[in-house]
């Protein structure tokens, strides 16, 4: 059984920051792709960013030069600092993570984090 639990988020002003994180953890042989995802009210999910094994990072135009994925490999974790936010940040941030669980099974699975809300007040 795999799990992804995040914790950050919270309210903030429009021009402040906030830093989410998200650990993965149970049976785990290899972590590939790691990502965070939100989703506006009455808005379909969306990337925000990603970030491979290798450190290999892609951001969404709209979060470029603001937010930043990182990842610990070490402690199965991915990172999200977002700095400058804005009122149109407010989403339900997701982490998301291709997982091998065992060596030899069929494969990557992709696995979700419950999610996390993120209020930016203009």
């Amino acid at each position: 059984q795999v799990q992804l639990v995040e914790s950050g988020g919270g309210l903030v002003q429009a021009g402040g920051s906030l830093s989410l994180s998200c650990a993965a953890s149970g049976s785990i042989f290899s972590i590939g792709r790691m990502a965070w995802y939100r989703q506006a009210p009455g808005k379909q999910r969306e990337l925000v960013a990603g970030i491979l094994s290798g450190g290999r990072t892609n951001y969404a135009d709209s979060v470029k030069g603001r937010f930043t994925i990182s990842r610990d490999n070490a402690k199965n974790t991915v990172y999200l600092q977002m700095n400058s936010l804005k009122p149109e940040d407010t989403a339900v941030y997701y982490c998301n993570a291709d997982i091998l669980p065992t060596l030899g099974g069929p494969g990557y699975y992709s696995y979700w984090g419950q999610g996390t809300q993120v209020t930016v007040s203009s």
